[in-house]
């Protein structure tokens, strides 16, 4: 009896494909397989292929749809990334989380460049499908919202259009109420003996941490010593990078909708431009920002 293969394992080569492999000349790539390729087992191309389900005929809205699901797989990424920063600074191995850090900035390098694939849609262009998207709204967006918990953008009101799915609506309950990437890092200094206030450590996590003047004067001493050796500058410069690049993102999606929609409500009930507006001037990192008025 054969064993169905899942699509992320790809199946073992049975002993026909084996032998062809081993008779065929060198440096030539295998061309016969008993079942899928190997490359479309591992990647899902067929899945991700039937993901693309346009409601309407406008050749505009593919495009739209499928920069939307990919953001989403970049979404995913830095969550993944973040997540493990953090648990690296909890074991306290700095030059790890480091690198995932780093990593995450050229994941939202690319995040930023999928707005190159939308910035010819025009008013008209998303008028012709943007009513047959109902209330379907990039606020609802439930992978974001781990991305905007983990870098400290904290509020319960965007939990609540995910109760319909107990699992998701859970799972952001708990990320609302866990430390965000920062926390980690001040409870990281804190153990290398560095001044963190206890009330910053000790904080509601439920809130979005405001700049304080300790951890200010904190981060200012640390940029006091910018030479390469010094780990905790580098970690400050790496936190930055993904500040900026996050926050130029932000300002991207605001220019793209003013570009396609202008000034009109958005699809999910929200005030459109004027509500991403305000979303985008929230700080990530404030006190990494302050510190460069001090230095």
């Amino acid at each position: 009896m054969t064993t169905r293969q899942s699509p992320s394992h790809p199946a073992p080569l049975d002993a026909g494909t084996r032998a062809a492999r081993a008779a065929g000349n060198a440096g030539e790539p295998t061309v016969e397989f008993a079942e899928a390729t190997p490359y479309e087992q591992y990647v899902g191309v067929r899945q991700l292929q039937a993901l693309v389900r346009p409601v309407t005929e406008h050749p505009a809205e593919p495009a739209f749809l499928v920069v939307t699901q990919v953001m989403e797989l970049w979404f995913t990424l830095l969550r993944r990334e973040w997540e493990l920063a953090q648990r690296q600074l909890r074991a306290d191995d700095l030059d790890a989380a480091i690198g995932s850090i780093r990593r995450s900035v050229h994941h939202l390098r690319s995040l930023d460049a999928s707005w190159g694939s939308l910035l010819w849609l025009t008013p008209a262009e998303f008028n012709g499908f943007r009513d047959q998207l109902g209330e379907a709204s990039g606020f609802q967006s439930y992978e974001y919202r781990h991305v905007e918990f983990l870098l400290g953008l904290k509020a319960e009101s965007v939990v609540r259009p995910h109760r319909g799915l107990p699992v998701v609506h859970a799972d952001l309950q708990r990320a609302l109420a866990a430390p965000s990437l920062e926390d980690d890092v001040l409870a990281y200094l804190a153990r290398r003996g560095l001044p963190v206030p206890a009330t910053v450590l000790e904080r509601d996590r439920t809130v979005t941490h405001e700049p304080d003047p300790a951890v200010t004067a904190l981060w200012a001493e640390v940029y006091t010593d910018p030479r390469p050796g010094n780990e905790l500058f580098t970690l400050g410069e790496a936190l930055t990078d993904v500040a900026e690049v996050f926050t130029t993102w932000r300002q991207r999606h605001v220019t793209a909708v003013r570009r396609a929609m202008g000034a009109k409500p958005g699809s999910g009930g929200s005030a459109g431009l004027a509500w991403l507006e305000r979303s985008a001037a929230r700080m990530v990192f404030p006190d990494l920002w302050a510190a460069r008025t001090v230095v």
